[in-house]
């Protein structure tokens, strides 16, 4: 915003022209940046929302409302038939957008409007005067400059000047200062000049300061009508020749102010949205940093907390601690809240709270504790038997563990359990879980809630601040088992999410070293790769340009060389991977293999160059793992993203030679699930086909490729059993026939073909297929073999495209989450057995259906019978999980 307006000491009315706000959203941001993982569109509806959060923080109206233009014609088009004749076809990726622009709105209790023959200008037009004379300021948010006509004391405009991120305050001296008419004769200039969105020709020759100039000395339109032969030149033949269209503009520009509206301005309040709803809306459009700023933002028209946290904060004398953990967490829950640093395996503690379910709360500072008091910690933060709730406990873990301090008797993490219960959520901070499920607040500057009986200086208000964290984790805990037990997740939580913390928070200490000097050799290997396509692909085109800029590709590509045009975007046409690989198939020019080639050196050289860096004083690199990103269960990491690693070139692979194993041990041991999506879909759809042709033995893809083609094995070639293996893999990852085309570069209509040749063999997975999704619309969720569900209300969707979306998640959940489950399991059960055989190898990596493991001396032998059996028997599967493994020095070296 240019500038944020004062406080209103009257009524505030905040009009916004929806569509061409969404428009120019949609025009700002790139379609590519901005999509849900399913595909849909979202730039538009983000930017539209992000515009929206601002301006309602930064103007502080008491009323609003949105206006939208409709598909009819209005009362222009009768007086005009070619108004707005022209226009370029609406994008459809824009039209998808606009009905999840009006779930937003709904969703935040903002009024709506449109009215049938007329377009939103006129509703705003109407509102403002009535708002006028009704004693209220209005605010307008529109990109179309006829509005300015509605300028005056009462009425200020916000026109975007960039996307709709940076808005102008136009006032009337800004309108005057901007086109050198006062706002009132605005329409007047813009009669004169045309605008060639509506289809509204001006004067030849004559722009806003010759339009202004004649306007200023004449008075008005109608007075410059009467004077018109006395302008001289060709200015004043064109405007004399081009009259009629004049006038014809002024009419059609003209704001109906008497729009017959349902609703007055008094009446345009924002209404009390629900935390929920809200939830549920940006999980869908996954738009976790907008959620993040609403809330920070905004408040609920009416406030969500019934009351805060109260807590007995106890100032403990050095050596009472023991006495004082004996008293209170006796019996009951203790809730533990922590302050530090954390990641890359390791941690600083910087303070320790306790909270009782009674409400007694201790804060600890570990640079002040005395040796008693720190065993006492000790000795209660080991002892299983004491039950404790924590948020997001696998970060302080590291913290408490390198001050030599683990932790036992977890029986919440309050994070995770939101996770289970609301998969789709992509951040799950305590704050607004207590909001969400207790209805009370965190303490807040101003807040004053708990017995504080120490001095109150800064540092005991931190501490307040933490004891309160602490006492709040205990209630949510309560609140999330009851919930879970409701959702038949309670053995999900305690039985594999749960442990699992504490095995990942391991893997991550533990870390794994890297060969500095292959990562250095490799930079430098693919840095010269990099400078090499680069100079090819100058040699193919006759010149130098720059290969990371997009417009200058297009102008080489589409200007220079004449290629076949790409889809059309803002800047021009998409120069994406996928994109110049189809016009690379088509055209065969040779720059665009260079340049796809350049594209996927570059980055393969950008994860080396990260990987350099990280790597600590010992040698090794450690991830960070995150159980609550995926909605199917899936584990992700970062710093370095493990999975982001490619395997399928020569390059990519060269990375995960850099990976090896550390001293002290002896070999590095990979063990992973042969094709576990497949054997649980077949396991899931019961399909005695399917389950028949893992039990032959043979090659999964060759069986059943037979089966579809009606051949012998043996004459199944590598592009039919290319065929159904994109076909296998694509039924469990809830691929469409639209998506086998493009997959397998072959019409839509033969991948039909192929899925309808393929469900004749395997009519089990095609009854599997259909049912999961009728059951979950029916229930509203999937579930996997744990019990792990993924909630899917856009099932019953009136859009098209999110019921699309949520019909392939549907079809996805259950295979890729079981998966997930399974690989889960596993990573436990190797785990326990690695401790309770006292053997010294250790698990450092999962990465998605592999575990990597460094094997101690002596033992190899041991450690592989032991892992596969454990993995083996993570889940009886109808068709039984078979374990692939391997051992080398490097990662790359153990796989198979």
């Amino acid at each position: 915003m240019a500038t944020t307006a004062p406080t209103p000491d009257k009524p505030r009315l905040l009009l916004l022209d929806g569509h061409s706000l969404a428009y120019r959203a949609f025009f700002a941001l790139p379609v590519e940046n901005f999509a849900t993982t399913d595909g849909q569109p979202t730039n538009a509806v983000y930017g539209f929302t992000s515009m929206l959060i601002n301006v309602l923080r930064d103007e502080q109206p008491t009323h609003i409302a949105v206006a939208f233009d409709r598909s009819e014609p209005t009362f222009r088009h009768e007086a005009y038939v070619e108004y707005k004749a022209g226009r370029q076809k609406t994008p459809d990726e824009f039209r998808s957008q606009v009905s999840l622009i009006f779930e937003v709105l709904d969703a935040l209790r903002i009024p709506r409007l449109s009215v049938a023959g007329f377009e939103a200008d006129d509703i705003i037009a109407t509102l403002s005067v009535q708002a006028t004379a009704a004693g209220m300021d209005t605010l307008v948010v529109t990109g179309d400059r006829d509005a300015f006509q509605l300028v005056d004391e009462s009425v200020t405009i916000l026109y975007p000047i960039r996307g709709v991120s940076e808005l102008a305050r136009m006032d009337p001296a800004a309108v005057e200062t901007k086109y050198g008419v006062p706002p009132e004769r605005y329409r007047e200039l813009a009669a004169l000049v045309g605008e060639s969105s509506d289809n509204l020709p001006g004067v030849p020759g004559v722009g806003p300061k010759t339009a202004a100039k004649w306007l200023t000395k004449y008075g008005d339109l109608d007075a410059l009508v009467a004077h018109v032969d006395e302008i001289k030149g060709k200015a004043g033949d064109n405007l004399r020749e081009h009259l009629a269209s004049v006038l014809r503009n002024q009419q059609i520009n003209k704001l109906d102010c008497d729009v017959a509206l349902e609703a007055a301005p008094a009446e345009l309040k924002m209404g009390q949205w629900e935390r929920e709803e809200i939830h549920t809306l940006f999980d869908s459009l996954q738009f976790r940093v907008l959620r993040e700023r609403l809330y920070a933002s905004l408040s609920a028209v009416e406030p969500e907390a019934d009351e805060g946290f109260d807590v007995d904060l106890q100032a403990l004398e050095p050596g009472a601690l023991a006495s004082w953990l004996e008293e209170n967490t006796a019996a009951g829950r203790t809730g533990v809240a922590v302050t530090g640093t954390w990641g890359r395996g390791t941690g600083e503690l910087t303070g320790v709270a306790l909270a009782s379910a009674a409400g007694a709360a201790v804060h600890l500072d570990p640079a002040e504790l005395i040796a008693d008091d720190e065993r006492a910690l000790a000795a209660w933060l080991a002892d299983a038997s004491r039950p404790k709730a924590m948020h997001e406990a696998k970060g302080p873990m590291l913290a408490l563990a390198a001050r030599g301090l683990e932790i036992e008797g977890l029986t919440s993490d309050t994070a995770l359990a939101a996770y289970l219960a609301l998969p789709g959520q992509r951040t799950f901070d305590l704050a607004d879980l207590a909001l969400r499920y207790l209805h009370r607040e965190l303490r807040d500057d101003g807040d004053t809630s708990g017995q504080l009986t120490l001095d109150g200086s800064g540092e005991e208000e931190a501490a307040l601040d933490l004891a309160v964290r602490a006492r709040a984790v205990g209630e949510l805990a309560d609140v999330l088992d009851r919930d879970l037990e409701r959702r038949g997740a309670t053995r999900l939580l305690h039985e594999v999410e749960l442990p699992l913390v504490g095995v990942l928070a391991g893997m991550e200490r533990a870390g794994i070293a890297v060969d500095a000097d292959h990562l250095a050799g490799l930079s430098a290997t693919l840095g010269g790769q990099v400078k090499e396509m680069e100079q090819r692909a100058h040699e193919a085109v006759g010149r130098e340009f720059n290969l990371g800029s997009p417009k200058q590709v297009q102008q080489v590509l589409f200007d220079e060389l004449g290629l076949p045009k790409t889809k059309r975007t803002k800047t021009g046409y998409t120069t994406d991977s996928e994109a110049l690989t189809n016009l690379l198939a088509k055209d065969g020019h040779p720059v665009l293999e260079h340049i796809l080639r350049w594209r996927e050196v570059a980055k393969l050289k950008s994860i080396v160059d990260s990987l350099i860096p990280m790597a600590d004083d010992a040698g090794r690199i450690h991830t960070t793992f995150n159980q609550m990103v995926a909605a199917t269960g899936r584990l992700s990491s970062t710093d370095p993203n493990l999975q982001n690693i490619p395997i399928r070139t020569a390059e990519g692979r060269q990375i995960r030679e850099a990976f090896v194993v550390g001293g002290g041990y002896d070999t590095l041991l990979t063990a992973d699930y042969s094709q576990i999506e497949l054997r649980i879909m077949a396991h899931l759809s019961g399909d005695e086909a399917l389950l028949e042709a893992f039990g032959t033995g043979a090659d999964f893809h060759t069986i059943t490729a037979a089966r579809v083609f009606d051949l012998p094995p043996e004459e199944i070639d590598s592009e039919l059993r290319a065929r159904i293996k994109a076909m296998n893999y694509g039924l469990a990852y809830g691929l469409s026939a639209y998506g086998l085309s493009q997959q397998l570069r072959i019409s839509a209509e033969e991948a039909r073909g192929l899925m309808e040749e393929y469900f004749q063999q395997f009519g089990g997975v095609r009854d599997y297929l259909q049912d999961v999704v009728a059951r979950a619309r029916q229930d509203g969720y999937t579930e996997t073999i744990l019990g792990r569900r993924r909630y899917l209300p856009d099932l019953n969707s009136d859009n098209r495209q999110r019921r699309e979306m949520a019909e392939r998640m549907a079809l996805n959940a259950p295979i890729q989450g079981s998966a997930a489950d399974i690989v889960k399991v596993a990573s436990l059960r190797v785990d326990q057995a690695l401790r309770d055989r006292s053997l010294e190898s250790r698990i450092l990596l999962q990465v998605h259906d592999e575990l990597v493991l460094e094997v101690a001396p002596g033992e190899h032998d041991a450690l592989s019978d032991l892992v596969r059996a454990q993995m083996a028997g993570a889940y009886d599967l109808k068709a039984p999980l078979e374990v692939s493994m391997g051992t080398g020095r490097t990662w790359q070296e153990a796989a198979h």
